[in-house]
């Protein structure tokens, strides 16, 4: 099976910059550390896009470790599509219209 490249959505990537931002600005070895999970959660959702429970409109949800944040993601024909670096003590469902 041929490997989905990762699309990322404009507010997801925002999401992502100001998560790390606030790491770097209180401590530079988490945001290390939280970059490389995300790293290494970007890297299994495109080893494995089906191996997290579907959700509501073909959606999953990726639980980081040692990090409060999910990444909410759908696999869409040619692509794996990052909707939400999502906090999870913030607004529940909020990017749900991004689906």
């Amino acid at each position: 099976m041929a490997v989905k490249p990762l699309e990322i959505h404009p507010s997801a990537l925002e999401e992502l910059k100001f998560a790390l931002s606030w790491y770097l600005e209180r401590n530079e070895a988490a945001a290390l550390k939280f970059a490389a999970e995300l790293d290494r959660a970007m890297d299994l959702l495109i080893a494995a896009p089906q191996r997290w429970p579907a959700g509501e409109h073909g959606s999953r949800k990726f639980v980081l470790r040692r990090f409060p944040f999910a990444i909410f993601y759908r696999e869409k024909q040619a692509v794996i599509q990052v909707l939400a670096i999502a906090h999870g003590h913030r607004r529940p469902g909020y990017w749900k219209d991004r689906l």
